[in-house]
């Protein structure tokens, strides 16, 4: 497992590494621990995310960003398990529809299917002679 730069002691992080420290704890486990390396990542992941919305709320182009323009870029932050549940639920109706259309094919095949025997259902026989013969035995 490849080792993250760790902050140094003189790095400047985006945010109070101790509120970062403290948010994660409260929503942790109690037996738990953290290591330095997850608290500077963490500090970092929420910078990039800060930078993300920021950089869509930059899109709009008015001067005064409001409330929702804000609810709009964070949607994908906030509904993460709604979008994963709609991925599947269209996952597996593409599934559904991929096995119709190949139980169409197979059906198609079925009956477009000539068979070499002469005893064939064939509608109708192109010969060389121009002649159409229709066999329906």
């Amino acid at each position: 497992m490849s080792e993250e730069k760790i902050a140094n002691p003189k790095e400047k992080l985006p945010f109070a590494k101790n509120e970062v420290y403290r948010l994660m704890k409260d929503n942790l486990g109690n037996d738990k621990m953290i290591k330095e390396q997850v608290k500077v990542e963490m500090n970092r992941f929420l910078y990039s995310i800060l930078k993300n919305v920021c950089q869509k709320l930059n899109e709009y182009p008015y001067t005064t960003v409001d409330y929702s323009m804000f609810k709009e870029c964070i949607y994908p932050y906030t509904n993460i398990r709604k979008i994963n549940q709609e991925r599947e639920r269209i996952l597996m109706h593409l599934d559904a529809i991929k096995a119709d259309c190949d139980a169409l094919a197979m059906d198609v095949e079925k009956s477009l299917r000539l068979k070499d025997d002469g005893k064939s259902e064939s509608i109708a026989d192109f010969s060389a002679n121009g002649d159409q013969q229709v066999n329906m035995s």
